[in-house]
């Protein structure tokens, strides 16, 4: 087995083997840190905690209390929320997009026959309690992306079909937790257990992307 040179942000080196994630390395130092590890810094590129590491390179972890640990959460909570809202109302709902923001996240979703109110805030919240508490893994994927679309395809996701359609790339990643799974460069948190807060506060409207010719979209703001 190749063994790599990890160089850790106060200089010192670790030695692991081809393959090893950089929560591998993280529990080399403490289990805390592991524990408290959402993302990790690679080589200037943000990756998930659980990407294997093929090559030698400086490595910075980055835990809930880094600046940068913020949006990623918040990504993160945004897929769960679409997640529950998918679990509540299954293909009644369709999936769009869904960016952490300056002051929180939200998720546009399509329906013909589903509209959001207020009310329904409860009970979406009370479904990501359930999901987060199940604390289910957070996995990467890379896929064709021909592949990607025959996948959303049979799943009715027509929005999805059509970013991917538009993407010049012979590969996709897409995030899968639990009976979820959505379309998405990452990185994300490794579980989703290790959201703990959030709220959803608002509705509004928007046109799928931004051009009143295309379908009314519902964005639901947490």
């Amino acid at each position: 087995m190749a063994m790599l040179q990890i160089e850790l942000p106060d200089g010192s080196v670790k030695e692991v083997e081809s393959g090893s994630t950089p929560y591998d390395v993280a529990l080399t130092i403490g289990e805390g840190l592991a524990r408290q590890a959402v993302a990790a810094r690679f080589a200037g590129e943000m990756i998930d905690v659980t990407r294997p590491l093929t090559e030698s390179g400086k490595l910075e972890l980055i835990t809930q209390n880094s600046p940068e640990a913020l949006e990623l959460i918040r990504h993160s909570c945004a897929h769960l929320m679409a997640q529950a809202v998918k679990d509540i109302y299954g293909d009644e709902v369709q999936v769009t997009i869904g960016p952490a923001i300056k002051d929180g996240f939200y998720y546009d979703f399509y329906s013909e026959t589903k509209k959001f109110v207020p009310e329904d805030f409860e009970i979406i919240e009370k479904k990501m309690g359930e999901l987060a508490k199940a604390d289910l893994p957070i996995t990467r994927e890379d896929i064709s992306r021909d592949d990607a679309i025959k996948l959303f395809r049979e799943m009715g996701e027509d929005y999805k079909v059509e970013l991917i359609e538009d993407l010049d790339a012979g590969q996709v990643s897409l995030y899968r937790q639990g009976n979820f799974v959505d379309l998405c460069r990452g990185p994300h948190i490794p579980r989703t257990g290790m959201i703990k807060a959030y709220k959803l506060t608002s509705l509004a409207g928007a046109y799928w992307r931004g051009d009143e010719k295309n379908a009314m979209l519902q964005r639901v703001y947490a």
